[in-house]
This record gives C-alpha cells, sequence and structure tokens, in this order.
C-alpha cells in the first residue's frame, strides 16, 4: 500500500494500492512513512510518487465511504475526515522539502495530497488534475478552500474550485499548479534530482519547519489568523 525507500538523503514513499484511493487504512500508513520521514537527521528531501501508470490518485475510497461494513479494511470510517486533514496539514508543514510526481490523474482528495507537496511535476502527455466537488455536487470545505487559496494563483485558483476545471500537464504549468513537466520515462528521475538538490535545506528541520508553519499555519501570512495548515489540522471547528 505504502512503501518508503531511502537512497542517501532522498526518501522515496511509493503508494502501491492501485488508484491509490483514501481510507482511513491509507492515510494511517502514509502517516507512518512521514513519521520515519521525521525522525531522521540530516539532509533530506521526500518524493512521492505512484506506481500506477494511469493513477496518481483517484480521491476517495467511494465503495468503502459507501459502505464501510463491506470493506473493512479501510478502517474507521467516523474519524476518516479529520484524520485526512490532519494528514494533509502534516505534508505541507512537512521540515523537509517534498516533491510530487504526478504521474496519472488527481482527483479530489489525490489533488489535494499533490498540493500539499512544495515542488509538483506533473507527467506531459497524460493525465489531469482537478477538485471535482462541484462538479459531483459536494461543497468544498474551508480547510480545502484555504489550501486551494495558498497553493494557487487566483485565476487558477478560481477556476479550480468554481469550473472544477481539469488540468493538463501544460496547461497546470502555465497556470503555475505545478512547477514542471515531464514525460513518464523521466518523471522519476527529476523528482529525484530536484530532491536531491534541495535536501541540505532539510538538514534544519526546525528552520524548515518554523518557516512553513509561517506560510501555512496558526497566523500564516496569506491568510492571517488562519492558515491552510491550521484549518486542516483543526477540520473539525470549521465547516
Amino acid at each position: 500500500m505504502i512503501q518508503l525507500d531511502r537512497q542517501d538523503s532522498v526518501f522515496t514513499l511509493t503508494m502501491d494500492a492501485g488508484e491509490n484511493r483514501w481510507n482511513t487504512t491509507f492515510v494511517r500508513e502514509f502517516g507512518k512513512a512521514l513519521d520515519e520521514v521525521e525522525a531522521s537527521t540530516g539532509p533530506a528531501a521526500l518524493v512521492t510518487r505512484s506506481t500506477d501508470a494511469k493513477f496518481f490518485s483517484n480521491g476517495l475510497d467511494l465503495d468503502w465511504v459507501q459502505d464501510p461494513d463491506a470493506h473493512p479494511e479501510g478502517g474507521d470510517r467516523e474519524v476518516f475526515g479529520g484524520e485526512f486533514m490532519a494528514l494533509m496539514g502534516r505534508i505541507i508543514t512537512l521540515p523537509v522539502p517534498t516533491i510530487c510526481a504526478i504521474n496519472g490523474h488527481a482527483f479530489g482528495a489525490g489533488f489535494m495530497s499533490a498540493l500539499c507537496h512544495d515542488i509538483r511535476i506533473m507527467r506531459e502527455d497524460r493525465g489531469f488534475i482537478c477538485a471535482n466537488e462541484m462538479q459531483i455536487g459536494l461543497k468544498i470545505p474551508s480547510p480545502e478552500l484555504a489550501l486551494f487559496r495558498h497553493k494557487l494563483p487566483a485565476n487558477a485558483f478560481f477556476e479550480t474550485v468554481q469550473f472544477a476545471r481539469r488540468w493538463t500537464g501544460p496547461d497546470a504549468q502555465a497556470a503555475g499548479v505545478v512547477q514542471h513537466v515531464a514525460a513518464l520515462e523521466t518523471l522519476p528521475e527529476l523528482a529525484h534530482q530536484l530532491a536531491e538538490q534541495m535536501a541540505p535545506l532539510g538538514a534544519n528541520r526546525e528552520l524548515f519547519g518554523d518557516q512553513k508553519e509561517r506560510l501555512f499555519g496558526e497566523n500564516a501570512i496569506l491568510n492571517s489568523p488562519h492558515g491552510a495548515a491550521h484549518l486542516l489540522k483543526h477540520s473539525a471547528d470549521y465547516s
């Protein structure tokens, strides 16, 4: 489901569950991998990727959401919302550089998880990233809106949340939603190279993490007094 490997200063978190749909079990396994990253010392960076050639993450595990008793492997349905949001808040403030290699579709919760990374690289020829709540008739929670507001340029923010725009790699790069695009064959290598280059910044965990808290935390400069990470970590307080 979740595998974590380390090569020198670069950690690679690999999602290996097909479409990588989110349920409570998936959230907790992802969190365990982050525990190991945060427990490390010295230069470090994290690359997140998927083994599925078509999907980075296809959002919520809808079968489990609709009938959790029939899918007990997904874990406790009642705690999912809070634990998922808290994990997103943890990713966005992780005290090492984070790079997301988006090799395929990233919808809904999958798009959120990608957006929480510092650097996003998208496949150039195939795949969409999208917040599809408007299409399926769901209200976007305030913590998720705050994440989008902090991570997306103004026009891209509006098109993402109001029109549920599906971004291709080239369009996403042009709009500032992702920083890089690459061919599928070269995407992992580019992600690893960027991680190696940025890993020295993660040597001082306290400084690197504190700067992220100032950008996204309780007194975030972009959205004082409450930034995206604060809302994500305290989602029960916000509708």
